[in-house]
């Protein structure tokens, strides 16, 4: 029986952590490729993009493959041009790391043909998988928005000082780019009722100010972010516990894309397949079959049939199918449906080759640098495609399905 009353911590971390300017160049790269396959007439399903970005002290590195007919001088120049845009956009202006003066290097080659032959279609064969591997998506109800509380509010905090920090508002002027936060809620009967620590790390510009300095700032942002009640006077903080943050983002510690997936994700309240998301174009399953999954375990516990849901997608890479479905309600259900039954109906819903995530979801266009910071679920849905996968318009087809 799965315990009612408990603590558990979840961290996120802000668009200037070295990992996220990482990610965030990555995707850039890959909304790049699509923008300017569009602007060539080429067919987008065709772009193909495999990009990993580290950065250091004011030294960025672009390596990878590419398949399109655009990868040329004229394309690197591009790809180092939306770099740059990036990084000047989250903040780094500093010495060590600065969007003018940092030395980056494009090492993007074309697509190995070996890889190409498994993903493309061919005579009878549909499009496969751009590699084997295991997907999940999770969904429950502890927030609107159908996510656990913990990673949802540890990425607010850091998305509401950031916006504060670039408007310069509520103080928050003083703060660098570079922040982690970590929100341990405390959980009675299953349902999360308040925090019993919380930890923030911020980087700031005047070296003069202390913790006590940064808490007085970031305290009633925070105060304000979390729901009513939350903070107690028992509630333990934790602001710059190591004292002065001024040196960070790439020039305090090397950056990587992809280092960051539990973040990315649920926070540790469900398992993860081991697969990054950012730099990639969405015939890799690691992304898109994850989009799939979220936007399934989504629409699940929307339909009301649970109050959580896992599921989990496994793949062959040059097939199109998946090997398997599994889903898990955790005890949770309504009586309306098992496990079973939707395992059986939800790949009648939803076409879940490579190909039909793409068109469902509408994920062959340029969405993706909006996803490499504050999480890529529990996001709002846009009118440009962004976040398709956090629509619950499948609900009607589950609950017919199911009558």
């Amino acid at each position: 029986m799965a315990r009612s009353s408990y603590l558990f911590t979840s961290e996120s971390v802000s668009e200037g952590h070295p990992d996220k300017v990482c990610d965030r160049i990555s995707d850039e790269v890959v909304d790049l490729f699509f923008r300017e396959a569009a602007k060539a007439g080429m067919d987008p399903a065709q772009v193909r993009v495999a990009c990993e970005t580290l950065a250091t002290t004011n030294r960025v590195v672009i390596a990878g493959e590419v398949r399109t007919s655009l990868d040329d001088k004229a394309m690197k120049s591009k790809v180092k041009s939306v770099a740059r845009k990036a990084i000047r956009a989250i903040g780094y202006e500093q010495d060590g790391f600065h969007w003018k003066k940092a030395k980056i290097d494009v090492l993007l080659h074309p697509q190995s043909a070996h890889i190409a032959q498994g993903v493309d279609a061919s005579g009878n064969k549909d499009e496969g998988a751009g590699d084997q591997g295991i997907m999940f998506g999770y969904a429950c109800k502890e927030t609107p928005e159908l996510m656990p509380a913990p990673i949802y509010y540890a990425h607010k905090i850091l998305e509401v000082l950031t916006v504060a920090r670039k408007a310069g508002e509520k103080g928050c002027g003083v703060l660098g780019p570079d922040a982690k936060s970590q929100v341990t809620v405390k959980y009675e009967n299953g349902k999360p009722v308040g925090v019993t620590q919380i930890v923030l790390s911020t980087q700031h510009l005047d070296a003069k100010l202390t913790s006590k300095d940064i808490q007085k700032i970031v305290e009633p942002i925070i105060r304000e972010t979390l729901p009513a009640g939350w903070v107690s006077k028992d509630t333990v903080w934790h602001v710059n516990p190591t004292g002065a943050f001024v040196i960070g983002g790439p020039d305090g510690d090397a950056g990587l894309t992809g280092r960051k997936i539990i973040v990315d994700t649920y926070g540790g309240a469900a398992p993860h397949g081991g697969g990054a998301f950012s730099g990639k174009d969405p015939t890799k399953v690691d992304r898109s079959a994850a989009y799939a999954a979220r936007y399934l375990a989504k629409n699940v516990v929307a339909a009301g049939l649970a109050e959580r849901c896992t599921i989990q997608l496994s793949y062959a890479i040059g097939v199109a199918k998946p090997l398997s479905v599994y889903v898990d309600l955790h005890g949770t259900a309504t009586g309306k449906a098992d496990e079973a039954k939707l395992e059986a109906i939800l790949p009648e819903i939803m076409d879940l080759s490579p190909r039909g995530i793409r068109q469902q979801l509408s994920l062959n266009k340029a969405i993706y640098a909006r996803t490499s910071a504050y999480g890529h679920f529990g996001r709002k849905a846009s009118r440009d495609g962004g976040f398709s996968w956090e629509k619950t318009d499948l609900v009607p087809a589950i609950k017919k399905a199911l009558a």
